[in-house]
């Protein structure tokens, strides 16, 4: 189980390794909605070219956060959080090696994945 800051979602901090399913404990302590978005790491020229498809996969059980928010593709995923706790469960199609997605956030966000 790994805890991330808000600080460190501010900036984009790399991921822990990712194998089976996971849940995404999200935390928003701001008055309004916030966004959290996990992304692939892009290679030296900016493209996914040759970059694990680290997005797909099966997201589930959403608790407070609105199913149709999630937003994704083959190497990004972005779900609006709403004010106060959330979470959901993603179990990727390929085990994510560690740092080879950035977990990025808005709003003062804290992340916990268990």
């Amino acid at each position: 189980m790994a805890s991330y800051t808000a600080e460190q979602l501010r900036v984009g901090t790399p991921t822990e390794a990712l194998v089976g399913n996971k849940t995404f404990t999200l935390s928003n302590p701001a008055t309004s909605s916030a966004y959290f978005t996990i992304e692939t790491v892009p290679n030296n020229t900016g493209s996914y070219t040759t970059q694990p498809t680290n997005a797909l996969g099966a997201y589930s059980n959403f608790t407070s956060i609105d199913v149709d928010s999630l937003v994704t593709s083959s190497y990004i995923a972005s779900v609006v959080v709403p004010e106060g706790n959330s979470s959901f469960q993603f179990n990727s199609t390929v085990d994510v090696a560690v740092s080879s997605s950035t977990l990025r956030a808005t709003g003062g966000i804290t992340l916990t994945i268990s």
